[in-house]
């Protein structure tokens, strides 16, 4: 069992000089980190990418985490700015309607057409919507949590993810017209 100031003892061992100490952070984070980079980008391969790119980041901006707060929202926060960041320089979108179209001749109650259709929603929702849709459900990060992260109330957290999952039920409800 971990304690709340565990990830901060790990800081800290890993700024002493134990170069060992970061790989117990990331075996912690890798799974979460890499969930909700996959929502983000929309690909395994760019997920992936922003999620090492992320350690990467962290590791070297070790000496900038304030322990009076959570690892993880730190952490979370540089792997959100890395996913936007790839995402800008990108600059070219991923053929998402053809992946919707492609297996829109499938039974839509399976699992996976469930999945793909709330995916290919999810990249059409904007930046604001998508983040606390994506850190909710599949960063399981409490309100306060993604507050902390974004740096706005946690009342406009509600507001906001209420609004993102009205426009998402939008999006799939037009789309399963469409099919």
């Amino acid at each position: 069992m971990t304690g709340p100031n565990d990830d901060a003892v790990w800081v800290a061992r890993c700024l002493n000089g134990d170069s060992t100490a970061f790989e117990t952070l990331v075996r912690r984070y890798q799974q979460v980190l890499f969930t909700v980079a996959l929502r983000l980008m929309g690909n395994v391969e760019d997920a992936r990418d922003v999620t090492q790119n992320a350690f990467v980041r962290a590791y070297l901006k070790l000496g900038t985490y304030d322990p009076s707060r959570k690892f993880f929202s730190w952490l979370y926060r540089i792997a959100l700015n890395e996913g936007l960041n790839a995402r800008r320089d990108r600059r070219q979108h991923e053929p998402l309607e053809a992946t919707f179209e492609a297996k829109a001749g499938r039974d839509p109650v399976e699992r996976g057409e469930t999945s793909s259709q709330v995916q290919a929603a999810l990249m059409v929702l904007t930046r604001e919507y998508r983040e606390v849709i994506v850190m909710r459900y599949f960063g399981e990060m409490s309100y306060e949590e993604i507050a902390e992260v974004i740096g706005i109330p946690e009342k406009t957290v509600k507001s906001r993810l209420f609004s993102a999952r009205q426009r998402l039920g939008e999006i799939l409800k037009d789309r399963s017209v469409r099919s």
